[in-house]
C-alpha cells in the first residue's frame, strides 16, 4: 500500500509533462519533457531507411515515417508507466522534422501519390538550371527579395515542379483535386489528427519559409511564387505559427491530447537552446550542419551566400523572428559513408578513436561534396573529393580527415556570418548527435579559434518543439519568459592549438573546395567514355571542319592539275 502511495504521489510532483515527435532525416524519436524543470523523461528511437533509386536520388517512405511516429510513441507511453510516470499528465505535442523534405499525397485515400524526395536528393538540378537561365542575368538570387533563399535543388518548391511534371499520378491528382502537398510536419500532422477523416492540413512559417513559395515578408504564400514555379496554390498546407493548437491526437495511447507546436528542426533547436535574443547563435550537427544566428524581427538579407529564414512566431499574435542560417549538406552523413559504403567502421562510435589514434590527418583533406556544395557557394554541380593522399595516409587519416571537414564547413558559415553583421561570435552553442563526439567538439573550437559550449541535456531540438507546444494558447503549462527558462548546464571546449596553425589547415581546406568544384554538369555526353566531344565546342567545331573541307578541297583541286 505505501509503494503504491509513494508511486502516486510521485506522479502528483512531476505535474505538466510535454511531448516531442523528433522526425529527422535519419530517425524519428518520441521525447517526455517534464514542462516545469526541462527534464527529459523518457523516449524511442527508431531508424529510418534511405533509398538511393539512381545517382543523386535520395528518397524515404512516407509510410514508415508514420508508422515510425506511432512505435515510438507507443514504446516511450510503455516506458513511461513502467517508471510509475502517469501518461494523462501529458498536456501537448510538438512536432519537429527534417526541413524541405517533399511529400504528395490524395485527399480521398490518404495514401502518399510517391516517395518523400529528401532535402539532399539532386534530381532537381536540371530543372533548377532552366529556372535559372531564364531569370534576368542568369541570377540564382532573383526570389530572394522574396524567400530569402537562392534557387537551389534544396528547397521544397523544385522537387514538388519535378513531382507534377514526371510522377503521371501526382499530375492527374493535381488536374482532379485530389493533391496535398506538405513537408514532414504537414503529413505528419494531417495523419495524426485523422488524415482523410478530417486531418489538420497545415504547416508551420519555419517549415514554409523553406518552400521557395512563401514570401517571408508578407508571412504567407505568394501567388507570383506560386506562378513562377507552375504551382496551385489549392495543394498548399494552412500556414499557421508554430505555437497554437494545430488539432487533436486521433489514435493511439495519446488520444485527444493537443498537437500545438511545430518548427522545422533547425528552428526548435535554437528556440531549445534558448537564443531568443538578437545575435545569438546555435550550430545543430546531425545528418547536414546547421548554423543559425537569431537577427531579430527584421530580416537581414546576407551578401556572402546564407540563407534568411524564418526563426520561429511563437503564438498567432507573437512576432515573426528571423535568422540567418549557414546550411552543410554533409556532416553526420559522412559518417555514415565512411561505415555503409567504405565499410572502414562498424560503428559510428568507431571513428572517434579510429582518429585520435593518430590526431592528425597528415595532409589528407576530405570535402564531402555528395550533394554539391551549400552555404556559402551554392553550387551544386560540385562533387566530394579526398585529395593530400600519400602512401602514409590510412583509414585513420581518412577518419580524422572527414571530423575536420565538418569542423571547416563550419568555419566558412561563420566566416560569413560574421561577415554580414560585422560582429563576431564570442563562443558557439552546438547540439545535435555528433556532439557527444568529443574531439570532433576539440577540433571545431581549434579550427574557429573560439570556444564551443556543448548543453549537458543534447536533445535541444526536441526541446525547443515540446517549448513551442506547452507554451501554445489553450495549454500553457510551459512559460517562455526569460526568468522562468531553466539555466542549461554545459561544457565549454577552449581552443587548444595556435591561431597560425588553425589559418594555415583552412587555407590547405579552401583550396581542396576549389578542387572539388564545377566537377559534374546536366549537358549532354556525346560518347560511352563520358568525354565531352570535341564539337561541343562551337568555334572549335567550326575550326575543325573548315579544316576538313579545306583539305578535301585541296584535295580535289590536286587531283584536277594531275
Amino acid at each position: 500500500m505505501n509503494g503504491i502511495m509513494a508511486a502516486s504521489s510521485n506522479r502528483i510532483m512531476l505535474g505538466p509533462l510535454v511531448a516531442a515527435i523528433d522526425q529527422g532525416t535519419s530517425s524519428t524519436r518520441f521525447l517526455v519533457f517534464n514542462a516545469k524543470t526541462a527534464e527529459l523523461l523518457s523516449h524511442h528511437q527508431v531508424e529510418i531507411k534511405q533509398s538511393f533509386p539512381k545517382e543523386g536520388w535520395v528518397e524515404e517512405d512516407p509510410k514508415e515515417i508514420l508508422q515510425s511516429v506511432y512505435e515510438c510513441m507507443d514504446r516511450t507511453c510503455e516506458k513511461l508507466t513502467k517508471l510509475n510516470i502517469d501518461i494523462s499528465n501529458i498536456k501537448a505535442i510538438g512536432v519537429t522534422n527534417q526541413r524541405e523534405t517533399t511529400i504528395v499525397w490524395d485527399k480521398e485515400t490518404g495514401e502518399p501519390l510517391y516517395n518523400a524526395i529528401v532535402w539532399l536528393d539532386l534530381r532537381t538540378q536540371s530543372t533548377v538550371e532552366r529556372l535559372i537561365n531564364k531569370t534576368p542575368g542568369r541570377n540564382k538570387n532573383h526570389l530572394k527579395h522574396k524567400t530569402g533563399l537562392p534557387i537551389s535543388t534544396y528547397f521544397s518548391a523544385v522537387k514538388l515542379r519535378w513531382l507534377m511534371d514526371n510522377v503521371e499520378k501526382i499530375h492527374e491528382a493535381v488536374l482532379s483535386h485530389k493533391a496535398m502537398f506538405g513537408t514532414v510536419d504537414s503529413w505528419l500532422i494531417w495523419c495524426l489528427t485523422g488524415g482523410k477523416k478530417g486531418g489538420v492540413h497545415c504547416t508551420d512559417v519555419t517549415n514554409a519559409s523553406r518552400t521557395m513559395l512563401f514570401n517571408i515578408h508578407t508571412m504567407d504564400w505568394d501567388p507570383e511564387l506560386c506562378t513562377y514555379f507552375d504551382i496551385p496554390m489549392e495543394i498548399l498546407p494552412k500556414v499557421r505559427s508554430s505555437s497554437e493548437i494545430y488539432g487533436l491526437m486521433k489514435s493511439g495511447p495519446l488520444t485527444g491530447v493537443p498537437i500545438s507546436g511545430c518548427l522545422g528542426d533547425q528552428s526548435a533547436a535554437l528556440v531549445g537552446q534558448m537564443c531568443f535574443k538578437d545575435g545569438q547563435a546555435k550550430n545543430t550537427y546531425g545528418t547536414g550542419c546547421f548554423l543559425l544566428k537569431n537577427v531579430g524581427t527584421k530580416p537581414v538579407m546576407s551578401d556572402h551566400g546564407l540563407l534568411t529564414t524564418v526563426a520561429y512566431k511563437l503564438g498567432r499574435d507573437k512576432p515573426a523572428y528571423y535568422a540567418l542560417e549557414g546550411s552543410v549538406a554533409i556532416a553526420g552523413a559522412v559518417v555514415r559513408w565512411l561505415k555503409d559504403n567504405l565499410g572502414i567502421i562498424q560503428t559510428s562510435s568507431e571513428l572517434e578513436k579510429l582518429a585520435a589514434d593518430v590526431g592528425t590527418s597528415y595532409g589528407c583533406y576530405f570535402v564531402p561534396a555528395f550533394s554539391g556544395l551549400y552555404a556559402p557557394y551554392w553550387e551544386p554541380s560540385a562533387r566530394g573529393i579526398i585529395c593530400g593522399l600519400t602512401q602514409f595516409t590510412n583509414r585513420s587519416h581518412l577518419a580524422f580527415a572527414a571530423l575536420e571537414a565538418v569542423c571547416f564547413q563550419t568555419r566558412e558559415i561563420l566566416d560569413a556570418m560574421n561577415l554580414d553583421s560585422g560582429i563576431h561570435l564570442a563562443q558557439l552553442q552546438v547540439d545535435g548527435g555528433m556532439t557527444s563526439n568529443r574531439l570532433l567538439m576539440q577540433l571545431q573550437a581549434d579550427i574557429l579559434c573560439i570556444p564551443v559550449v556543448k548543453p549537458s541535456m543534447p536533445e535541444t531540438t526536441a526541446l525547443g518543439a515540446a517549448m513551442a507546444a506547452g507554451a501554445a494558447e489553450g495549454v500553457s503549462v510551459w512559460s517562455l519568459n526569460p526568468e522562468d527558462l531553466t539555466e542549461v548546464t554545459s561544457e565549454k571546449f577552449e581552443p587548444q592549438i595556435n591561431p597560425e596553425e588553425s589559418e594555415l589547415r583552412y587555407a590547405r581546406w579552401k583550396k581542396a573546395v576549389q578542387r572539388a568544384m564545377n566537377w559534374e554538369t546536366t549537358e549532354p555526353v556525346n560518347n560511352g567514355n563520358e568525354e565531352t566531344s570535341i564539337f561541343s565546342s562551337v568555334p572549335l567545331g567550326f575550326y575543325i571542319l573548315g579544316s576538313i573541307f579545306m583539305l578535301i578541297g585541296a584535295k580535289y583541286i590536286a587531283a584536277g592539275q594531275k
